[in-house]
């Protein structure tokens, strides 16, 4: 086993005795963090028999039953809770004591996981014969809110609920992600019997045993993308034991707002090209493409020669994991065995040399530090309102620049900086019992969005200087770009000039645009003082920012 799991890519990390009442070993293997179809049981026994040769790879299919589609309608009021709702059916499941063990640990490990502890995305399911379809998702004051929770003998309204799962440490570290709304989410169906008050317990009425035959998914959420990771990693697991296996019944969810209906499970299949030279070369052997094509259906990946040096990969739901085609070539490389792949020194002999980018950041850090400025090193995090509101600029406009963070821990790290010069602001805050003056620079990257890029987001490297004190002594911030431009050899007016700029976060007239062969680079000048009271500083400040990679 242990020699079968990393010949796989996964790595066998204690076998134990089983704890009573099960009996015989327990094999604890750790697995990769975005590998979701291996974190139960039958996912790994099914990947280790396709990887072993023992069977093929499962056709995952989605089907429309013969009679009305189950749906879930998605009220308005939704959207200022957890906007989205996936949905499924399997039908005809054999329920055994391993199916139930298996669905409740791989729930766990899903909302501990891709599911950020439920504050992403929650899970329910249900025993589909004991409710009354259509399905309404909606979001309702909490006081309105009336129902048996799972395993509990009486109902209880939402603001009781909360605080009697106060005492309880499983579910009390969810009660935050919704306890504070005005609306609490809540699934029920046509009768009004409830569902679930996600994220936080189910129903007792819809409860699943040992004799349910019959289940519906659903998986509520902020991120669409990831429920539907998360609802396809659930159904393949449950179609397996069903009499139809490998088969999801689809349903149908639909939006109030925009009326639009969507069928779930998405169960999507998609291929990828690969180049077989450009493979053999990245993970350093030389296989013909046939070969390479079985190796990549060893791991799950059906695949077929398209020519002498081209495969076609089709990519199955369940591999949410392969984004980019090095993912891909990671598996050849695993089906061919790392052991198997000899070293070899690099075919060309080079001689190491500093990144020109950050030597020219190291120099220029040491000129402005002899200038009498102190480094800081701030967040490359920081909220919307500390790039557009506090520096007076228009949101509309900086939002076009702004690479967002989907889903961010607290409202201090929203965005990745556009600026260096929120950053130095609030270590000026931090620091206003130091003597004055406060001279501060900071050379680092920030992100601006480029969709002429892969990621769609580019870094550039800026440097940042302020002054703060009870004058603004723009001259010192002026003579600090004068030093700089001449360490650098580039000269005034040859190369660059100073061109008078109106911009809302500096002082009207006391601002100008730095030009450098032609090209805007950044700007200087004395700040405005609304500038300064929204970063609670109350004395005067000059600064200049400017890109330094055009002096590469």
């Amino acid at each position: 086993m242990d020699k079968i799991c990393f010949e796989f890519g996964i790595e066998l990390d204690d076998i134990v005795e089983a704890e009573p009442p099960s009996t015989g070993v327990e094999y604890k293997i750790d697995i990769p963090a975005n590998r979701y179809d291996l974190l139960c049981v039958e996912g790994i026994a099914n990947a280790l028999a396709v990887f072993l040769q023992l069977k093929g790879a499962p056709e995952l299919k989605r089907y429309e039953p013969e009679g009305t589609i189950l749906e879930t309608k998605v009220l308005s009021s939704t959207a200022g809770v957890r906007p989205y709702i996936v949905t499924a059916a399997v039908r005809n499941v054999n329920m055994t004591k391993g199916l139930y063990d298996s669905l409740i640990d791989l729930q766990e490990k899903l909302h501990h996981n891709i599911c950020r502890k439920r504050t992403l995305v929650a899970i329910g399911v249900h025993d589909l014969d004991s409710l009354t379809p259509p399905f309404i998702y909606s979001a309702v004051k909490p006081q309105d809110i009336k129902f048996k929770p799972l395993n509990q003998q009486k109902e209880f309204v939402a603001d009781e609920l909360m605080e009697f799962y106060q005492k309880d440490t499983h579910l009390k570290p969810y009660l935050h992600i919704i306890k504070d709304k005005p609306l609490y989410p809540l699934v029920s169906d046509s009768k009004g019997v409830v569902l679930s008050l996600p994220p936080i317990i189910n129903g007792d009425h819809s409860k699943v045993s040992l004799a349910t035959k019959n289940l519906f998914i659903e998986c509520t959420a902020t991120d669409l993308y990831k429920a539907q990771v998360v609802l396809d990693t659930m159904v393949v697991l449950l179609s397996e034991y069903s009499d139809r296996q490998w088969e999801t019944e689809a349903t149908r969810v639909v939006y109030e707002s925009t009326k639009k209906a969507h069928l779930y499970p998405s169960l999507e299949y998609r291929s990828e090209v690969v180049d077989v030279n450009e493979a053999n070369r990245t993970v350093g052997i030389s296989i013909e493409a046939d070969v390479m094509a079985k190796s990549l259906s060893r791991m799950g990946l059906d695949s077929s020669v398209l020519g002498v040096d081209k495969i076609n990969v089709k990519i199955p739901p369940t591999r949410h994991d392969i984004i980019h085609q090095c993912d891909i070539m990671e598996d050849v490389a695993i089906s061919y065995g790392y052991s198997n792949i000899i070293p070899q020194l690099p075919p060309a002999a080079t001689v190491a040399a500093q990144n020109s980018l950050n030597k020219l950041t190291s120099q220029l850090r040491e000129i402005v530090a002899q200038a009498g400025f102190t480094e800081a090193l701030t967040f490359s995090l920081c909220s919307m309102e500390d790039e557009c509101e506090k520096l007076l600029q228009p949101r509309q406009e900086k939002e076009k620049v702004l690479a967002r963070i989907a889903n961010p821990k607290t409202q201090d790290f929203q965005v990745a900086r556009n600026s260096l010069l929120p950053g130095l602001l609030k270590t000026v805050h931090a620091n206003k019992r130091m003597q004055l003056p406060l001279q501060l620079f900071e050379i680092s990257d920030v992100v601006t969005l480029d969709s002429q890029t892969d990621t769609g987001a580019r870094n550039v490297r800026k440097f940042c200087a302020i002054h703060y004190n009870k004058t603004p002594a723009f001259e010192t911030i002026h003579g600090l770009l004068d030093r700089v431009m001449q360490v650098l050899e580039v000269k005034y007016p040859e190369d660059y000039r100073l061109t008078a700029d109106d911009d809302p976060t500096y002082f009207p007239g006391r601002c100008a645009v730095v030009e450098y062969r032609g090209k805007r680079i950044g700007k200087l000048g004395v700040l405005h003082p609304k500038v300064l009271q929204n970063f609670d500083c109350n004395m005067l400040c000059s600064a200049v920012e400017i890109e330094i990679e055009d002096f590469l």
